[in-house]
Order: structure tokens, then sequence, then C-alpha cells
């Protein structure tokens, strides 16, 4: 039996935001001694950038090509995606349409760091104890999704004001809500310190530009404009030890599923 683990994240062309992807891969890898682990990455845009480098990094269809050609019987497909969007819907359908599934004795594919209630209630624990400022607001950029699974983020926002975390706000990039959402509730309240994080399992081009950029309408400057002092924190979620944590046990419960 040869058994093989592979991470499956979207992808970064930050060299830095490659450290968050890695800091999951490596608590991931740390779990399954022994077992192989690959690498695969869902953007084609990246992996051509990253190619144009010298950096190759397989998609999932050519990541399963190459484990069934090297003779793997079993293989563990881990996510780091956060919700179960758009990405990681692709994900699945490359998974049961893959030519030579019938080659595995399993091919089985893990839930993403969001997939449920208790999930949310936990990230929100994180949040209140890593992220939280001593004073003003915290507001969290996400990403956003075309999916029903946008839902994650204003659910995330009320999870956190149910569990007594206050000062804390949620938006997103290309989603619902948006920066106009979270500034007109930022309005109602006395705070004019706040600090950007990323919701985001990397730090890469949105916290960049689009969250900590000098353009007039980047997150930190619109906020600027608006009279308020911010702050941002440029490392992803999967720098976070207790992130890393959720998505061992992501992987711990695909494991003794099968």
């Amino acid at each position: 039996m040869r058994q093989a683990l592979l991470v499956v994240s979207f992808g970064t062309t930050v060299p830095k935001a490659k450290r968050d992807i890695e800091g999951v891969e490596e608590a991931l890898t740390a779990l399954v001694p022994g077992m192989d682990v690959f690498r695969a990455y869902t953007s084609s845009i990246i992996r051509k950038k990253l190619a144009g480098r010298g950096e190759p990094v397989f998609s999932v269809e050519d990541a399963l090509e190459h484990l069934a050609d090297q003779g793997y019987t079993h293989v563990y497909l881990q996510p780091t995606h956060l919700l179960p969007g758009v990405e990681y819907a692709k994900i699945r359908r490359a998974v049961h349409r893959f030519p030579r599934r019938k080659e595995f004795e399993a091919l089985v594919m893990g839930e993403p760091l969001l997939p449920d209630n208790s999930s949310l209630l936990e990230l929100a624990g994180v949040i209140a104890r890593c992220y939280v400022p001593e004073e003003g607001a915290l507001v969290l950029m996400g990403h956003g999704s075309d999916s029903f699974a946008n839902l994650v983020y204003p659910a995330l926002q009320t999870v956190l004001r149910l569990t007594g975390v206050e000062r804390t706000y949620v938006g997103t990039v290309e989603g619902w809500p948006e920066l106009d959402e979270v500034m007109e509730q930022l309005k109602t309240t006395p705070h004019r310190q706040v600090k950007l994080v990323p919701l985001m399992l990397v730090a890469g081009d949105h916290a960049i530009n689009d969250m900590a950029g000098d353009e007039p309408d980047s997150w930190k400057r619109r906020l600027e404009a608006a009279g308020y002092t911010v702050s941002c924190h440029l490392d992803g979620l999967g720098s976070q030890p207790k992130i890393q944590a959720m998505y061992q046990a992501r992987l711990r419960a695909l494991l003794e599923g099968h």
C-alpha cells in the first residue's frame, strides 16, 4: 500500500505569502509521518506565472496523474480553502471526473476550513484570542465568493457578536458585505483606530494591494480618508498555529473516515 497526501491551495505568487501555505502544509505533514506529501494549486493563472519563474506546481488533475503513474494506492486530498465555494467545487469536480480514478483503492477529499457551525465558532475564538486589538476596531478582509458559501462572512460577524466579541467587522473584496457596509457600521461607533487583517489563508496580492496598498481605493487609504488611524496585519491565516490546528482536524477526520 502506497499512501499520499495531496494538499491543494488556491496558490500565490508572493514569496512571503507562500510561507502561509507552507505553514499549513507542514502542520498537515506532521500529522502523517511516513506518508508522501504533494502540493497542487487550483489557480491556473498563478501556476502559469510560477512556471515562468521555473517554479512549476501541479494542478489537481496533473497531481492525480502523477500519483497514479507512481503507483500510489491511497490518496488523501486536503484543501486549504476557507469555504465550500467555487474553488472547492472545482476540486471536487476534478476528483470525481478523474479518468483513472478506479486505479486508486482510495481517493478521498477533506473539507475546507469552515464547513459547519462549529468551525465558525472555533474560528471566532481564534480571532478573539489572536487578532482583536486592545483599542479600536478590527476589520477582517475576506475574499468573497459568487457561491452561496459567501454567507459564511456575515455569519462569522454574527457569531463574533453572539459570543461577546465586539469591535470586529467582516467585509469582502469580491463578495458581500463590502467595505462600504463595514464603514457604515463603523460610523455608529466611537472607534477611530482600525486594525486590518486578511481573512485569507495567505497575505498575498489582495492583502498587499487591496487591503494595505497605497492606491486611493485600497481599504487602508479609504479608511484613512474617512478619518481613521489604520494599522495592517500582513500575515495570512495559514501562519497562525491555531488555524493550522483546525486544518489538522479536517485531515484527521478524513483519515479516520477512511
